[in-house]
């Protein structure tokens, strides 16, 4: 049986990512940047993914990074999701990653281990790894290396410096900065997640696969991407219940704690289990992805179906019960519950996820 506990290293990986953010990245900061409009922060993320080497945990070490596995890169996710930090590092640490090591670019992957250049899979967000999903984003066209075409909502593209492009003669890396390219950010109901429209006009790129290999990749980069995703979903799930947890049990009202109230109780025990089942999916979708695992499509369907309503229930349910001061924008709750939100569209909806898992255990229709 698969072991889905946490590891002693992943343990002290989880310390080190959540005193590093409470540090350099706390809510408070994370709202008040939206409000600035500051968004990314550079020098985060030259710690977190150089310093401290989290950007290259899926990389091989033989082309710089921690030889780990997506295994330990979910618990990354999971810290990330608890604090709503406005960083790449899904989109690059992950599923640019996984679409990377899927080709065989040893070139790309050597650039992206230390974080040093940052990538994005130029496809809509909502994309879902599937065999129509992935046809469905490559909307480009590759002639001689110059690639044309456009995809919109795209996370992380804003602050790329590559693109992997998928188009109808492979996968491109193409340069963000090269002449061709245009980058056009759209308003996201996710402020720490910003989203931007790709536009490629005749774009230079260097082809990493081709045929059947393109669609792999692309497909390993989504697939990875959900499943990652699904731990980022826990992340915020847990805070939510938390963070609730504590200010029911110091509110007071008519000379008691809110917390006591029996209703309030079983809101928030439905919402603890809700929170536990979430873990154990999203574990197994990580330990599936990062193991190559044939019940990955599986897990990560049932990840993603059972893990985004969680989300999206706990941050309601932190915002319910935080009163008056859980619906201003001064408290962070809001930021969780368009985080939550955003992310239940994120690689496929609950119920496209759920469509799917039922192709794949052959229930059915």
């Amino acid at each position: 049986m698969t072991d889905l506990l946490y590891s002693d290293v992943e343990d002290q990986l989880r310390g080190s990512v959540r005193e590093l953010l409470a540090e350099r990245s706390p809510v408070t900061k994370v709202l008040s940047g939206c409000e600035t409009s500051t968004g990314h922060d550079p020098a985060l993320w030259r710690v977190l993914a150089g310093e401290m080497g989290l950007a290259g945990l899926a990389v091989p070490e033989k082309h710089g990074g921690a030889g780990a596995s997506l295994r330990e890169a979910a618990v990354v996710a999971e810290e990330l999701g608890r604090a709503v930090t406005p960083l790449p590092y899904l989109g690059s640490a992950v599923v640019a990653t996984a679409a990377a090591r899927a080709a065989g670019d040893g070139e790309l992957l050597s650039a992206l281990a230390d974080g040093s250049t940052i990538a994005a899979l130029a496809v809509p967000f909502a994309t879902e790894p599937t065999a129509a999903g992935v046809a469905d984003a490559a909307p480009f066209r590759g002639d001689g290396g110059a690639v044309t075409g456009q995809a919109l909502g795209v996370a992380d593209a804003l602050v790329a410096d590559v693109l992997l492009v998928p188009a109808d003669t492979g996968l491109y890396a193409v340069p963000a900065t090269a002449s061709g390219v245009e980058r056009h950010p759209v308003v996201s109901l996710d402020l720490t997640r910003p989203l931007c429209d790709v536009s490629l006009r005749g774009a230079s790129g260097r082809l990493i696969a081709s045929g059947p290999g393109a669609a792999d990749a692309v497909r390993a980069g989504l697939t990875a991407g959900a499943a990652m995703l699904a731990s980022e979903q826990l992340g915020i799930a847990e805070w939510c219940l938390d963070t609730t947890v504590d200010y029911l049990k110091s509110r007071y009202q008519f000379g008691r704690a809110v917390g006591s109230f029996q209703a309030l109780k079983h809101r928030l025990a439905d919402v603890w289990v809700d929170v536990a089942q979430a873990r154990a999916a999203a574990r197994y979708a990580a330990v599936c992805v990062a193991g190559d695992d044939p019940d990955a499509g599986v897990a990560t369907a049932l990840a993603q179906a059972y893990g985004s309503p969680v989300a999206v229930h706990a941050a309601e349910e932190c915002v319910q019960l935080h009163g008056g001061i859980g619906f201003t924008w001064e408290h962070p709750a809001h930021l969780f519950l368009k985080r939550a939100k955003a992310d239940a569209i994120g690689f496929g909806t609950p119920d496209r996820h759920r469509a799917v898992l039922a192709d794949l255990v052959k229930l059915p229709a």
